[in-house]
């Protein structure tokens, strides 16, 4: 991709012009929460591509239409990856220029783009990123735990003995650990937790980049308490200090 300055009229911040090549896959990251932290060289390759794949198409036309942006969408998710990616392949090889974007963050991060990536490469076709927000990165920094040694590990098992040995495989780690949690098993997860390290010293991150954006910090005992009401809403990142890290009982911002 090439970028040159593009004339705007007055008052509005100019999109950098783009050629994308022919046949070329884009992963595009979009906003977690706040629709004002896209980029502006996202907005410029979802401007010029042909064609938009999106996780929840009704979700991704409500983020180009909020900057004026028309562009034909396609749904590709979990439930039709394995009819979407061979016609995603297809088009590049017609020199169809490519965006796909999940539903927040980056691509292939905890949703089905691994499955595409997969089969670019055994097609021997280009892609590259237009890198943008990411919860996990914004919730380590929110937790203010130790950065520099960390394992991102997804969602964890549905069922919770599988759940248990699975926290004590990445708990042996010794090093911070980011996971996502839906709000309907968080609880659960920290009654796990509270008996495999009941002190080492957990973060959720709630609603980043929202208007009720909220980290909560302490054992998971201190956490269950705290985590009622309005605040089993929206979305969540669970962090795990390493073993490293020092005690806290007490649970604040």
């Amino acid at each position: 991709m090439t970028e040159q300055p593009a004339s705007e009229p007055s008052g509005q911040v100019p999109l950098p012009n783009v050629e994308l090549e022919a046949g070329t896959c884009w992963l595009v990251a979009t906003p977690i929460g706040n629709l004002g932290d896209i980029t502006l060289r996202a907005l410029a390759v979802l401007a010029a591509c042909d064609v938009v794949y999106a996780e929840d198409t009704r979700q991704t036309r409500r983020l180009l239409s909020r900057y004026g942006l028309h562009k034909p969408l396609e749904a590709y998710h979990d439930h039709n990856k394995d009819r979407a990616v061979p016609r995603i392949v297809e088009r590049l090889q017609s020199g169809d220029r490519v965006a796909v974007v999940s539903d927040a963050g980056m691509p292939c991060i905890s949703d089905p783009g691994f499955t595409l990536l997969r089969a670019l490469r055994e097609a021997d076709l280009p892609w590259t990123v237009a890198p943008g927000p990411s919860s996990t990165l914004s919730a380590l920094v929110l937790a203010g735990f130790e950065p520099d040694r960390f394992v991102y590990a997804g969602y964890p098992p549905r069922k919770k003995g599988a759940r248990g040995r699975w926290l004590q495989e990445l708990l042996d780690l010794g090093c911070t650990v980011i996971v996502l949690e839906s709000v309907h098993r968080i609880r659960s997860t920290l009654e796990i937790l509270a008996e495999l390290a009941p002190e080492r010293e957990l973060a959720v991150c709630r609603e980043i980049t929202k208007l009720h954006e909220e980290t909560l910090r302490g054992t998971a005992t201190a956490l269950l308490e705290r985590l009622t009401g309005p605040r089993l809403k929206g979305e969540l990142v669970l962090l795990v200090r390493g073993n490293g890290g020092a005690k806290s009982e007490s649970v604040g911002p």
